[in-house]
């Protein structure tokens, strides 16, 4: 059976796309070489469920299912601000910035979509959705003296606001993994239509 390996997320405009390439630009040469794997700004999204392999005769289903989710939502607006490591700066994994949610209205969308997509067969996450734009990867094989530069790099950066976007819809996307990092195609947008 063929399968495709799949996420649901938000898009981000350009411009703000635009701020977060700065960022990366900013923070590159301040830590050690080959240290962090960098993620390319235009591939960047805010992830509301990570759904893996996806077998192709199960789409039609995730389309609807995600559909009538995010139709019972109306648009809001996210800001993109401040930067951090995961799962803290002391000890970097991922750097990443941060998506500042005031009305808590992303939070209930990212709910929703998780309890709709659940009974298709993919589990509810257990760790609390934090919402964030990941910049970048540590290499396996950091040393501590160097993932302490980058955490102080990451805190030196003093990243503030990026920008402000109304988010009107949720994306069903693809991912094909390549030599030069993942590939992405939009399969479906689910616009948020609700009052």
């Amino acid at each position: 059976m063929d399968a495709i390996r799949a996420f649901i997320a938000i898009e981000l405009p350009s411009a703000i796309l635009d701020e977060v390439d700065m960022v990366e630009a900013r923070l590159k040469p301040q830590v050690p070489p080959n240290t962090v794997r960098w993620v390319k700004a235009d591939s960047i999204h805010l992830t509301l469920k990570f759904l893996g392999q996806v077998p192709s005769d199960q789409l039609g289903l995730i389309t609807s299912a995600l559909r009538t989710a995010a139709a019972l939502h109306a648009p809001f607006t996210l800001e993109v601000s401040e930067a951090g490591c995961f799962p803290n700066v002391h000890r970097p994994r991922v750097v990443w910035v941060g998506v500042k949610d005031d009305g808590h209205r992303l939070h209930v969308l990212q709910r929703a979509v998780e309890n709709a997509i659940a009974p298709l067969g993919y589990p509810t996450e257990v760790r609390d959705f934090t919402p964030h734009l990941t910049l970048g990867r540590l290499a396996r094989d950091v040393r501590q003296i160097d993932q302490k530069k980058i955490g102080d790099a990451v805190q030196a950066a003093a990243v503030g606001s990026l920008g402000q976007w109304e988010v009107k819809q949720v994306a069903l996307i693809r991912s094909d993994l390549k030599p030069n990092g993942a590939e992405y195609t939009i399969l479906v947008h689910a616009p948020l239509t609700g009052k």
